[in-house]
């Protein structure tokens, strides 16, 4: 391990599980005033960039337009050179040396800000300070200098390919790819079973790890937090990997295997109860469904409609519900109605409302435009047919029907 790793790197690590699991809890102490701007009541030091990327994200997947002060907050946090710490308590005060970035934050606010569009110039300092953090394997690890990791590598993976990069050209000053760096994370049928390995804090050895297979299968398969699932098909047999998507797919078998008994992967951090690790299962649903595993999802998929809301209410965060929101698009449900529960109008309730006239209102407002329009021609038609029988009456004018 890197003995430069810092403290606060540490406990981030630890509380974000590596960028997979919701940080705070509902018992969490925020700071006596939260910024308007943030979703979430809980205290944001190691999770505030992280959630409020989530939370964005999510809302712009179904739909929804964030509110403005909502993504001021985001762009807000960055830094000048474009990374982005887990939360700055005080944005305008210039990130220095002492300032922890990291490339967890900056890749999550690459995806949220592409997805809602209109901030081509943050997004691409962003992605100019991720290059340029990039480790010699091609990979990343959670702070510059870090050894590389399947869950930071593939997240920076989603937001290269968000920004409109080639992560096959992003390159290290040895040539190394970020394919590269997930090839070597992945471990063989032997040892691992084909998932992708977390390195022992302690001694550095790689184990598998459901948490980083999810992340490594999402990434492997150039696929950002927001995916779709692929054309069905059925687990590939555990194999050594020639590449990053054959790596990808056989550490979708590994998860198919391990969600199959329970439909759900228990916590796999360390001195951690055994018991369900929903944020886990949750990404790996999205990989599964990623990796065209739509039937080996379902099992997952229904496990979490029926105890997910109340671990997301319960963990207090917003990156819960937006969990559960990438899940359940990428496995076609509905994420408002999630097991009898609406995760939208949940997540939404934990910050600044969105804005009016997002997508979801237009698909509405469509609607009607449509029915009034319906309205119109048959009322028309009706005041031709009054006439052709010689009713009589002075058409002077056609009032135009508003919804």
């Amino acid at each position: 391990m890197n003995v430069r790793r810092s403290a606060a790197a540490l406990a981030a690590t630890a509380v974000l599980c590596m960028a997979a699991a919701p940080a705070a809890t509902a018992d969490t102490q925020p700071p006596a005033n939260l910024p308007s701007g943030l979703y979430g009541k809980t205290d944001p030091k190691y999770d505030g960039v992280f959630r409020q990327s989530y939370a964005l994200l999510a809302q712009d997947t179904v739909g929804e337009k964030p509110a403005a002060k909502a993504v001021d907050w985001l762009t807000g946090q960055a830094c000048d050179n474009g990374s982005y710490a887990a939360f700055r308590e005080d944005p305008s005060k210039a990130c220095d040396a002492k300032t922890v970035v990291d490339s967890n934050s900056t890749a999550s606010a690459i995806q949220a800000l592409t997805a809602l569009g209109g901030h081509d110039a943050d997004v691409k300092k962003s992605v100019t300070w991720l290059k340029s953090v990039q480790s010699q394997d091609g990979g990343w690890g959670y702070n510059p200098g870090l050894p590389s990791d399947a869950n930071s590598t593939s997240l920076v993976i989603g937001a290269l390919k968000a920004a409109g990069e080639n992560p096959a050209e992003v390159k290290s000053q040895k040539g190394k790819t970020p394919a590269d760096a997930l090839v070597a994370l992945s471990m063989d049928c032997d040892s691992g079973k084909g998932a992708f390995g977390l390195a022992d804090m302690k001694t550095g050895k790689l184990a598998p790890n459901a948490d980083a297979t999810a992340a490594g299968v999402l990434g492997g398969l150039e696929q950002g937090l927001v995916a779709k699932a692929a054309d069905k098909t059925e687990p590939t047999k555990c194999a050594k990997a020639a590449d990053a998507k054959a790596a990808a797919l056989v550490g979708a078998g590994y998860l198919s295997d391990a969600l199959a008994k329970d439909g759900f992967l228990k916590s796999s951090m360390p001195g951690a109860e055994d018991q369900p690790d929903y944020g886990n299962t949750a990404d790996s649903v999205v990989a599964l469904s990623a990796a065209g595993l739509t039937d080996q999802a379902e099992k997952p998929l229904e496990y979490l409609e029926k105890n997910g809301a109340a671990w997301a209410k319960q963990s207090g965060s917003p990156a819960a519900y937006s969990q559960l929101i990438f899940a359940a698009h990428a496995a076609g449900a509905d994420p408002k109605d999630f097991g009898g529960t609406d995760l939208v109008a949940a997540l939404n309730a934990m910050g600044p409302a969105p804005q009016k006239g997002g997508s979801a209102d237009a698909a509405k407002d469509d609607k009607k435009d449509d029915e009034g329009s319906s309205m119109s021609v048959w009322w028309i038609i009706g005041v031709f047919f009054i006439a052709s029988v010689g009713i009589g009456f002075l058409i002077s004018g056609r009032k135009k029907n508003q919804l």
